[in-house]
């Protein structure tokens, strides 16, 4: 029964500072690998050795950082020691190998103004009736798999859509049969592909406009959220946040947005670990339309864009309602500079329905609590989608992520009725079918590192001697012990689930401690094994990987993701079939949500949702909730009674 870290280690884990960041470009320019065309792609915190740290080893802060001269296109990996003023390690990649930098922010704007000026676009817009350049938005689109003789490039394929006004909503008029390549190093239009001509769809979708939208729904009452003597919680200048016997550092990363290091619970006196890392690690958005314009669209909004980076500055009564703690998010601007995203992580706690409760009929006692949960959470936009990434902590130790995804669907020209790869949500608009999958990286620490899943299901039990009747019913557990045992899929119907406990230690009742992965079960990758996301993809082929841990196995899909042929990441570390039993392990989950657009999803999507849940199972002696004090003031009886005609 362990805290995982050390005195004094969280400030190591810390989120970069903005002096940190400031210093990180400085000696970069001293040791001459930046220069005035070089573009900061993505500079974030250098996960120390887990193993180095929680032995008590002195430990420097160091900053890895992506860059790219634009003018060249030579892309280098350094890893830099900012207090020391030093460089820790340098590499130039080498594109038709490694793959790419993260997208630069400098992208979008210029591959649009390459391609209006490109005279074979410019005719096809033409023929097409379109000839005010300035209405027409171009829309840079990561490049996938290239080509033979486009290997070595650095590529984004474009469509066009058309913005009839300034406060217009260009997604509802996608001019479509048409994609731009261009390399964004040399600023050359490669190739202009008019595959078909499809008419532009003409409704607007302006629902950010009152004038549009029509008047606002009567009859909604006021709800005020009040803690009149603040939050429960405490958090520290490193992040390191105390709630209702929860302990977690919260960070963020320009990449994976929020990360959580040393997420404990109280157990009595003693503070016991279950999480040393969770973040989720990569996030992908295979598109189903197999068309000569869409073949290629899938965007991984980890590796390729950098999802931290498009942090929303939230805003209270909108993103956040109660008494809200709020932290900046500080992230490296393309120049290498610091960029504060404000109010980008919102704290606070909320109500969460009733805890437990009982009214017994022979003592006559009836008793009731009340749940809450401390809600970590950041929202982000990437393109036309807009993600919120929540982590929840409630009192009987249960830990849930959620995703909640809106935004605005990726939209086409439908091609007309009985298209199957498509939703028609208004007259000749199509959204075409999506997934949204992600991959949690769990690295973790059930009181201590000697960690090992066992995977249990129900199971029938057949007729016999032990079941006469036909009634009984068991589960089954299988101990997962190698890389490759470990690979798996959900089962819904079998009730399948993860267990994660610790070799070493015992409950009272001699049996292993642990938790419990609940997956939901949703549909993983749907792309034909051979195509090409398949391979760049390949984490999302599976709900359940286990690995041995390493420092620097951070991303499913590998480090550079953008223009990568596939293989790297899981695929490639599990080839190794290290054992998995017993010793320090990572878990890798899976999830997400297949998309059929509705029609009710045009033109702004309500929220949809997916997770998973991780609660406790043999960890505590009994319900670790049974301390929670009853809400006697709002338990009296004919509170707020309501009546007819009142």
């Amino acid at each position: 029964m362990t805290n995982t870290l050390p005195a004094g280690a969280h400030a190591l884990l810390a989120t970069l500072t903005a002096e940190e960041i400031v210093a990180n470009r400085a000696v970069l320019e001293a040791a001459g690998i930046a220069n005035p065309n070089t573009h900061y792609s993505y500079v974030g915190l250098t996960a120390p050795d887990k193993r180095r740290l929680l032995a008590g080893e002195s430990l420097p802060r160091q900053v890895r950082s992506f860059l790219i001269d634009m003018v060249t296109g030579r892309s280098h990996d350094v890893v830099v020691d900012p207090a020391a003023g030093a460089v820790v390690s340098e590499r130039e990649l080498d594109p038709e190998v490694d793959g790419a930098v993260p997208v630069v922010i400098r992208e979008f704007g210029y591959v649009e103004e390459v391609v209006h000026q490109d005279e074979r676009w410019l005719a096809a817009m033409a023929k097409r009736g379109l000839t005010d350049v300035s209405k027409l938005r171009v829309n840079p689109l990561s490049g996938g798999v290239l080509a033979d003789g486009e290997r070595g490039r650095r590529i984004q394929r474009c469509f066009t859509f058309v913005q009839n006004t300034p406060d217009d909503l260009g997604w509802a008029h996608p001019v479509d049969g048409v994609t731009v390549m261009v390399d964004v190093v040399t600023g050359e239009v490669l190739d202009v592909i008019d595959y078909v001509d499809l008419p532009v769809p003409q409704e607007d979708g302006n629902y950010h406009l009152a004038s549009w939208r029509g008047p606002d729904r009567a009859g909604l009452k006021p709800i005020e959220i009040s803690q009149p003597e603040g939050p429960s919680f405490t958090i520290d200048e490193n992040g390191v946040l105390d709630w209702a016997g929860w302990r977690l550092q919260v960070g963020f990363d320009q990449r994976e947005g929020l990360v959580l290091h040393d997420v404990s619970i109280a157990d009595g006196e003693a503070q016991r670990s279950v999480l040393y890392r969770a973040s989720i690690a990569e996030m992908v958005v295979p598109y189903g339309d197999p068309s000569p314009q869409r073949w290629f669209q899938n965007f991984f909004d980890g590796g390729e864009y950098l999802f931290g980076g498009f942090a929303n500055s939230l805003e209270l009564g909108c993103d956040c309602v109660g008494d809200i703690t709020y932290l900046d998010a500080v992230v490296a601007g393309n120049d290498g500079d610091a960029r504060i995203v404000r109010q980008a992580i919102c704290i606070h706690e909320e109500d969460a329905g009733v805890l437990w409760k009982h009214s017994d009929n022979w003592n006559g006692s009836s008793e009731t609590r009340r749940n809450r949960r401390l809600v970590v959470s950041f929202f982000m936009t990437v393109g036309n989608y807009d993600y919120g990434f929540y982590w929840y902590f409630g009192l009987d130790g249960t830990i849930e992520f959620e995703v909640k995804a809106t935004g605005i669907v990726f939209t086409s020209a439908h091609p007309g009725k009985g298209y199957p790869f498509a939703t028609e949500v208004a007259p000749g608009l199509g959204a075409p079918n999506h997934q949204h999958l992600f991959s949690a990286r769990l690295d973790v620490a059930v009181d201590g590192l000697a960690n090992a899943v066992d995977e249990i299901e129900a199971v029938a039990v057949p007729r016999g001697e032990q079941n006469p009747h036909g009634t009984g019913f068991t589960q089954s557990v299988t101990r997962l012990r190698t890389e490759s045992e470990a690979q798996r899929i959900a089962d819904n119907l079998t009730g399948r689930v993860w267990f994660i406990g610790n070799t070493e230690v015992q409950n009272r009742l001699g049996e292993p401690v642990g938790w419990v992965l609940y997956p939901e079960g949703k549909p993983l990758l749907l792309a034909d094994s051979e195509s090409d996301i398949h391979k760049r993809a390949t984490f999302t082929t599976k709900h359940l990987w286990v690995t041995a841990y390493e420092p620097d196995q951070i991303y499913p899909a590998g480090d550079f993701v953008n223009l990568h042929p596939g293989g790297a990441g899981l695929p490639q570390w599990v080839v190794a079939d290290r054992p998995v039993d017993g010793t320090d392990i990572v878990l890798w989950h899976t999830f997400g949500l297949t998309h059929f657009p509705r029609v009710e999803d045009w033109p702004i999507m309500s929220v949809d949702t997916c997770g998973f849940v991780l609660k406790p199972h043999g960890f505590f002696g009994r319900n670790p909730a049974l301390d929670i004090p009853a809400a006697a003031d709002h338990c009296a009886p004919g509170h707020h009674d309501h009546h007819a005609g009142h």
